[in-house]
Formats: C-alpha cells, structure tokens, sequence
C-alpha cells in the first residue's frame, strides 16, 4: 500500500489549498493539527449538542469544512480552544497524516492503548507513524512535545504504546488483565462496558482497517464483532494478531496475508456505530457524499 496516498478518509477535498501553506518540519505541523483540534473529553470544556456531535467527523474534509466555516482564517492562525474542532485521538492523528500525505510523506495511522495517560489503566488511544526514508517513526500529534513527558512524543520508543494486536496477545496468554484496556474504567455507551477482552478484539480489527486505509471511527463494529466473544472467535483473532504482529516486523508474507483477507474482514461499506455524542446508535453506510 502506498502510504503517501490519500485515502477517502484522509483527504482533505477542496481544502487541499489549505496544506499548501503548512510548514514543512513534523514538530511544526503537529502544532497546527493541535491548533485545530480540542479533545471530546479532555480540553477542559463540555461540549454538547451540535459541538458534541462535531466527534462523529469521518473525514478530513468535514473537520477542515467545520473549521472553514467558524474561523474562515489560515490553518495556523491561532484558534481559541472554544472555536477549535472537536474530535478525538483519531481525529488528530488523521488529520496529521492527511497534512503529511499532502506533502508527500508516507504516514499512517495506529490503533492500540496508551499507558500513559492515567496509572493503573490503558486507554484506547492512536497514534501516527511517518516513514522518515530510513524507518516508520511514531509520534502522538496530539501531545504538545513541550509538555513534560516521560519519552520523546516525536520519536516514540516501544512501550508507551502498545498496538491492539500485541494487547490481545498478551490478555490471551494471562500476561495482562484484559479489562485495564479499554476506553476508561466504568464507562458504559449503549449498554456496552467499553474495556476488556471484546473491546481489545475490536481493536485488533481497527488496527488492520486502518492499515489498510480506512481510518474507521473508533466505536464501530461489524460482522462478528461485539461484547460476547466464542472461541472460535478468539482463535480467529489470535490469528489476525499474529499476522499484524509479524507485518510490523518486517514480514512480506504476513503483509500480503493481511491484504489478501482484508476485504472478508473489513466492514464493507457498512458499520454499527455507537457515538460519543449519543445522538448516533445505529448502522450508517460509510460511502462518502
């Protein structure tokens, strides 16, 4: 796949223009994409209604139409954090890759959990990764690099975040309490407890999605995929894990395996989603308008 390509979801439409002025330096455009973007949960304001809903973007052109339409200035051009879009990690780290395939840099998104946003927890949570010509480099574009973390959010060591794949793996082989993954603790949507084994199998299915560039919101299922899990089940995922886990290590074969399935595994074209906002609880067809 070539990750320098925009996809349905990452492309920007007929706000292309807007990326032509961005700078060119990653730590840069992490700032523009954070200028742009106000978290659901954790920019200190509450957002209802309309706002609110603002979370169920699913494409890059609605976040850049949203912006167009209340600030109307260049992309850079500070933005009050009341005034910005809201989203989510998803949002952020889209928005960063779309500006960097805009500019012709190989970029991607990454689902797993992160385990440094609370103790005791890992949060669901994406990420980017950027091929720099040497190797594929992780960076968390909603962090602000200046504030003090535990590592260098530009150039992400393993550890901080763990994709789906390898949390499944882990909870499988008893290494990991299963229900310390997840969105965070008691939270109940739509009468699911978005945490353990069936959240991090769904996860395992976003991550190969958005590899293969559909860059899916993140409370959606399809198919199979829901809070009760039969071993079959699980034995089918252990399989996908495996194959994502050998993909990120370099093996072409597990790649083209993954390819090959995708289109069986994938949503084709339709999901159940269940929104933050709360104003969506029900199956919606992803064909872009």
């Amino acid at each position: 796949m070539d990750y320098a390509l925009q996809t349905p979801y990452s492309d920007p439409g007929e706000f292309a223009h807007l990326f032509d002025a961005l700078p060119d330096d990653i730590p840069a455009i992490g700032a523009v994409v954070r200028n742009l973007l106000i978290h659901y949960r954790g920019g200190g304001i509450e957002f209802t209604g309309d706002r609110l809903a603002e979370i169920d973007h699913r494409w890059v052109s609605s976040i850049l139409a949203t912006d167009e339409h209340r600030n109307g200035t260049a992309l850079a051009v500070p933005r009050e954090p009341f005034d910005r879009v809201v989203g989510c990690c998803r949002d952020y780290t889209l928005l960063f890759v779309s500006a960097l395939r805009h500019k012709g840099i190989p970029a991607r998104s990454r689902i797993g959990f992160a385990v440094y946003f609370g103790e005791g927890f890992n949060h669901d949570h994406v990420v980017a990764e950027y091929w720099n010509g040497d190797r594929w480099v992780m960076t968390d574009a909603q962090l602000d690099p200046a504030d003090d973390h535990p590592f260098n959010t530009l150039d992400m060591p393993r550890g901080p975040f763990v994709s789906a794949a390898e949390a499944w793996r882990e909870a499988r082989a008893g290494r990991v309490d299963p229900d310390v993954y997840g969105v965070e603790p008691g939270v109940n949507v739509g009468g699911l407890t978005l945490h353990g084994f069936w959240f991090i199998r769904t996860y395992v299915y976003y991550q190969l999605a958005h590899l293969m560039g559909e860059e899916l919101l993140l409370w959606e299922t399809w198919g199979d995929l829901g809070p009760t899990v039969t071993e079959a089940e699980a034995a089918a995922t252990d399989e996908l894990a495996d194959l994502l886990i050998a993909a990120d290590n370099g093996d072409d074969a597990a790649w083209k395996e993954l390819v090959n399935r995708y289109p069986a595994l994938g949503p084709n074209g339709r999901t159940f989603l269940t929104s933050p906002s709360g104003r969506l609880h029900a199956w919606v067809e992803l064909a872009k308008h």
